[in-house]
């Protein structure tokens, strides 16, 4: 008996953990159409960027709206969802900026209009007083803004020196990670 008991607790505390790290990583939640849109879109870096700038574009407006408003239960709610999802967004969006920087897709035209909006969403963030409700998700969402918004500006950079270099592959889409096809004899 004594032999289980630390097992069986040892057991709870791991299950319990985990379910709060699965708690704690969340996906970004899309509308239908937005999906839809996001879909369409798979195979055009530069569409698929600027609808992920619009959407987030969205959630700022939606924070900035909520701001105002008289301190409630149902408004801390709203705000701590409407955080994690801005943040979510924006770590998925990072990891399409990855993969198409990876691929040394152009995506220049969209990257700009991203880095021109990432200061704007932060200073939204940042005039957001912290509440207990929901101090947390907007740290996370300034620091997911933050690293967004140095990921784009970098992103740029290197495609400004990359396609100075390869100008033939400008405004091309490229995925390195198919094998070249050997040409033939």
């Amino acid at each position: 008996m004594i032999r289980t008991f630390p097992s069986a607790a040892l057991l709870s505390l791991l299950l319990a953990s985990s379910t709060m790290l699965a708690q704690h990583t969340r996906t970004a939640a899309l509308t239908e159409t937005e999906a839809d849109q996001i879909r369409e879109a798979s195979i055009l870096p530069v569409e698929r960027v600027k609808l992920y700038t619009k959407f987030l574009e969205d959630r700022a407006q939606k924070i900035r709206s909520l701001t105002p408003r008289p301190k409630s239960a149902q408004r801390v709610l709203k705000l701590d969802d409407v955080l994690q999802d801005f943040t979510a967004l924006m770590d998925e969006t990072g990891n399409n900026l990855d993969q198409y920087s990876d691929r040394h897709s152009d995506i220049r035209k969209a990257l700009k209009t991203l880095t021109e909006s990432t200061p704007r969403w932060l200073t939204i963030l940042r005039a957001l007083p912290g509440e207990p409700g929901f101090d947390l998700s907007r740290k996370e969402a300034i620091e997911s803004g933050e690293e967004l918004a140095d990921q784009a500006s970098r992103l740029l950079h290197e495609q400004d020196d990359y396609f100075a270099i390869h100008k033939d592959e400008k405004d091309q889409e490229r995925n390195d990670d198919k094998k070249p096809i050997a040409p033939k004899p």
